[in-house]
């Protein structure tokens, strides 16, 4: 057990303990003074006791066991998915959320982003080739994506759908998917994205009676218009994200002070304690703040870059890709939402936001990457590495690593 200790990554559990105070303070800066919200800071924290010790039991628990049962995990994520369709609540427009006992709530479409990386990890460690099949191995992946992806779409949860989307992308690149394969599926994203956002704009009366009236999805116009076509968005729908500029930008370099943001503190930011808190960091804490919590966020997916070019195992690696994507993408849709980049979606600032849900999840995933620095090293079956010299810059020579580790002749 000391051994395992030993093997540890002391910088990762240093990050986690600086996001943690990170949001704590973040936490209760937003809260404080307010009965409806005024405990929240008290909770969080215990969602990190709680968290920690998740994170401490992936770690000493080989990370293989979870691929050696990847199908059971994946089933019984499905069978929350399907559950929460007919008995669950409704949040924000997103019926997503599972009562549990002691009145915890549990969003199953969190969690399955985690069981999805495992399955997919599962599958991709069966194939025998140096490259991806379409058929064989592309296909199955993209179904086993779909599935899960439908029923997240159901509840109306637009934000982990996509994510689903993202960490497929990742885990298929990483896989070694053939270039053509990879830039015909780019290019077609690509059109389908444009093409959509133009027709969105140009014929936004059409455009608005087929997503509100025939799919039904009223609460996308209003996280759409902001964000395409701010000149046409009603005042209620545009408030969010029309205050969250003003108070970014209003944070100027220092911050005006913890405690100490007019727009915060005046409560012109909705659900400033969960999905809007970097609204929060970035008033109070300026531009320097935000850049720490960046830094932060960097340091911690470089440290996983470098236990999945040292790993010996080929599903190590495949793990941490997708841990690696889906907190990517939360970061950036996230952050995105509030500077005009990308349209509001729900997706909490990982480590930092208020959930217990989410945070259970980002540091359990944490504790499967911790598990492959400690037992990442044993190899069940020898396999070949390249003997020559990589060339080029630091990325270059870490990501070929990577992809040595995971091609099998």
């Amino acid at each position: 057990m000391l051994q395992k200790f030993k093997r540890m990554d002391m910088s990762i559990i240093l990050i986690l303990l600086a996001l943690m105070v990170f949001s704590l303070f973040s936490i209760y800066s937003v809260t404080t003074g307010r009965p409806k919200v005024g405990h929240y800071t008290e909770r969080m924290a215990v969602y990190y006791a709680v968290g920690f010790v998740a994170f401490l039991g992936f770690s000493l628990v080989s990370y293989k066991l979870l691929i050696k049962y990847a199908v059971y995990i994946y089933l019984f994520g499905l069978m929350l998915l399907v559950l929460v369709l007919f008995v669950g609540n409704e949040y924000y427009g997103a019926k997503g959320w599972l009562t549990l006992p002691g009145g915890l709530s549990l969003q199953p479409a969190e969690l399955f982003k985690l069981f999805l990386i495992i399955f997919l990890s599962y599958m991709l460690l069966r194939k025998r080739k140096n490259h991806l099949s379409f058929w064989s191995d592309v296909v199955p992946l993209v179904i086993v994506t779909l599935v899960p992806w439908v029923l997240v779409m159901a509840q109306n949860d637009l934000g982990n759908a996509l994510s689903y989307l993202m960490i497929l992308a990742g885990l298929l690149w990483i896989g070694n998917i053939k270039f053509t394969h990879a830039l015909i599926a780019l290019a077609v994203a690509a059109a389908a994205i444009f093409s959509g956002i133009q027709a969105y704009i140009h014929y936004h009366d059409q455009a608005v009676k087929l997503i509100r009236d025939d799919l039904g999805k009223k609460h996308w116009i209003a996280r759409f218009d902001p964000w395409l076509v701010p000149d046409l968005a009603s005042r209620d729908v545009s408030w969010q994200t029309y205050n969250a500029k003003l108070a970014i930008g209003s944070g100027g370099i220092e911050g005006k002070g913890y405690m100490k943001g007019t727009s915060i503190q005046s409560d012109r930011i909705p659900l400033a304690y969960a999905d809007s808190i970097f609204v929060q960091v970035a008033e109070e804490y300026g531009f320097i703040g935000s850049s720490v919590l960046l830094l932060l966020y960097f340091i911690l997916i470089h440290r996983m870059v470098l236990i999945a070019a040292d790993c010996r195992d080929r599903a190590g690696p495949y793990l941490i890709t997708g841990i690696i994507m889906m907190f990517v993408y939360q970061i950036f849709v996230n952050i995105g939402a509030f500077i005009g980049l990308m349209p509001l979606t729900g997706i909490t600032l990982p480590f930092i936001s208020y959930g217990g849900t989410s945070l259970l999840i980002n540091m359990m995933s944490v504790g499967i990457v911790m598990s492959i620095c400690i037992y990442g090293q044993e190899e069940e079956e020898p396999f070949p590495l390249s003997e020559k010299p990589v060339e080029g810059s630091w990325f270059s020579r870490t990501f070929q690593r990577i992809r040595n580790g995971f091609i099998r002749n």
